[in-house]
């Protein structure tokens, strides 16, 4: 079964950055090591949440708002599919993100067709 996870930056970044430099290595280390793990499919890098613009269709009329729909804790920092076996099998690969470690989290979701 194919899983999304959804990786919720919080305060990942900030406590990263802080990181001394043998330890930020390691979280690059960690990323890379993930994606190329058999059965995950990284997603592209993705900007910023600050960087974004939300789109809103409220009667026929498109606005826009700059910046994320959610709070910036919330605010997902990246993506990626792993095919597993099971739901325990994704938990094991989202459970090495290392924002999860840092102050963020990694929500899965089963990947399912709707239409």
């Amino acid at each position: 079964m194919k899983y999304i996870a959804l990786i919720y930056q919080g305060t990942a970044l900030e406590r990263q950055s802080e990181l001394p430099e043998e330890e930020l290595k390691q979280v690059y280390a960690d990323y890379q090591g993930i994606n190329q793990t058999p059965g995950v499919t990284p997603g592209i890098p993705m900007g910023l949440p600050q960087n974004a613009t939300t789109v809103r269709v409220e009667d026929g009329k498109t606005l826009t708002t700059d910046g994320p729909f959610v709070g910036m804790k919330e605010a997902v920092g990246g993506w990626f599919i792993v095919e597993a076996d099971d739901l325990d099998a994704a938990i094991e690969v989202a459970a090495r993100v290392p924002a999860a470690r840092y102050g963020g989290a990694v929500e899965i979701r089963p990947s399912e067709v709707y239409w």
